[in-house]
């Protein structure tokens, strides 16, 4: 279990290591369900809270980088 603590303190390149490590081992784990090997179900919730860990600190980085640059949200008119 990946921590979010610990996914923020990942560099930028581990992070990416560590989301496709995890998005392998998801895959992985659905291969072993299709085959009726896995026995522990719980692994893949618990998969696929780490992925969306990491993808939340990746997009936390982005919208840190970005909201210095003034990009707001434009105001519709007729």
């Amino acid at each position: 279990m990946m921590e979010i603590a610990k996914a923020r303190s990942l560099s930028e390149q581990e992070l990416v290591e560590e989301l496709e490590s995890a998005r392998r081992h998801l895959y992985d784990l659905r291969f072993q369900l299709a085959t009726r090997q896995l026995t522990d179900y719980s692994q893949i919730s618990q998969t696929r809270k780490d992925i969306a860990r990491l993808l939340t600190v990746q997009t936390e980085r982005k919208l840190a980088a970005g909201s210095g640059s003034g990009s707001g949200v434009a105001a519709g008119g007729e």
